[in-house]
């Protein structure tokens, strides 16, 4: 996803403010062995992109990040949200280099919840893990992992090892963990 940055030279409190003001949300870029670069990202452009972006695949977003006429690739690593409107306060950017791994939190989908015999018969479906800890290089980072849950009966469960992992992907959590559930229904 592209979007367009520009360097920002003071980080006053009251230079930030009046960035905020005009609509755009001050942002830094790191990365390994690179000093701290202080950016401001237009809001417009970005509040976009995070309209069109899929449920839960920010952390799993590259951006094309364009700085003074040259692209670099990165992740969101933090985003800050204003307290009550909710609005981007700040935005930490992590760059990428194609030959260094990077850890990154994958949203698990579930899918087959309508045809789940469990939840047909009165049971609870519970999502118990929602994101899958990964190692991979910045090519190879999936934007989402799925699991079917569509053969699972009340008292079942789904493990991470259930999902198909590329080998070009190394898993950061331990697989045996429970990642979904059909638990019993209340009784009344």
């Amino acid at each position: 996803m592209k979007l367009t940055v520009s360097k920002r030279t003071s980080a006053t409190k009251s230079a930030i403010k009046t960035i905020r003001r005009e609509g755009d949300i001050p942002a830094v870029i790191y990365g390994l062995g690179q000093a701290v670069e202080k950016i401001t990202v237009k809001g417009v452009e970005f509040q976009a992109i995070l309209r069109k972006l899929p449920k839960g695949q920010l952390a799993t977003s590259v951006f094309d990040l364009h700085l003074d006429g040259k692209m670099r690739k990165a992740l969101i690593k933090d985003i800050q949200y204003h307290v009550t409107s909710y609005n981007v306060d700040h935005v930490d950017f992590l760059l990428l280099s194609d030959d260094q791994t990077v850890v990154v939190n994958v949203p698990i989908q579930i899918l087959g919840i309508a045809e789940c015999p469990g939840v047909k018969l009165g049971g609870t479906f519970r999502q118990v893990i929602r994101t899958l800890k990964v190692c991979c290089l910045p090519k190879d980072i999936p934007s989402e992992f799925q699991i079917d849950i569509s053969d699972l009966n009340i008292a079942q469960s789904k493990r991470l090892s259930d999902i198909a992992m590329p080998s070009n992907v190394r898993a950061m959590s331990l697989m045996n963990e429970v990642a979904v559930v059909i638990a019993k229904g209340k009784v009344a």
